[in-house]
């Protein structure tokens, strides 16, 4: 429920109540008891409590969190690329040595 500030146009006196958006307003000064009760114009209150949108929203710098790290490269330390995981090695074929050339022999 809302808190509403009232303030008595006859003596000054300013209060708060507690009231539903249903309630009527108060008009009855309880400091002087004349019905001179004007509500005032002021800043909601509220908290946000538990949670929700702070901590999984707002709660950082900004920055996003670190990558995860595979199981490769946590192990050596350093970055793994593609061809240093041992998949990589088998679908790599062996280097091929070029074929000697014989020159075709002279008379032939």
């Amino acid at each position: 429920m809302p808190i509403y500030e009232y303030k008595c146009s006859a003596c000054r006196h300013e209060l708060e109540a507690i009231q539903k958006f249903a309630d009527a307003r108060l008009v009855t000064c309880p400091a002087c008891g004349k019905d001179a009760l004007t509500k005032l114009v002021s800043a909601a209150g509220f908290q946000l409590k538990g949670s929700g949108w702070y901590q999984t929203d707002f709660k950082g710098s900004g920055a996003k969190p670190p990558a995860k790290v595979d199981g490769a490269k946590a192990e050596s330390g350093k970055d793994a690329s593609p061809t240093d995981s041992p998949k990589a090695a088998e679908a790599k074929p062996a280097p091929v040595a070029p074929a000697a050339t014989t020159a075709p022999a002279a008379g032939t």
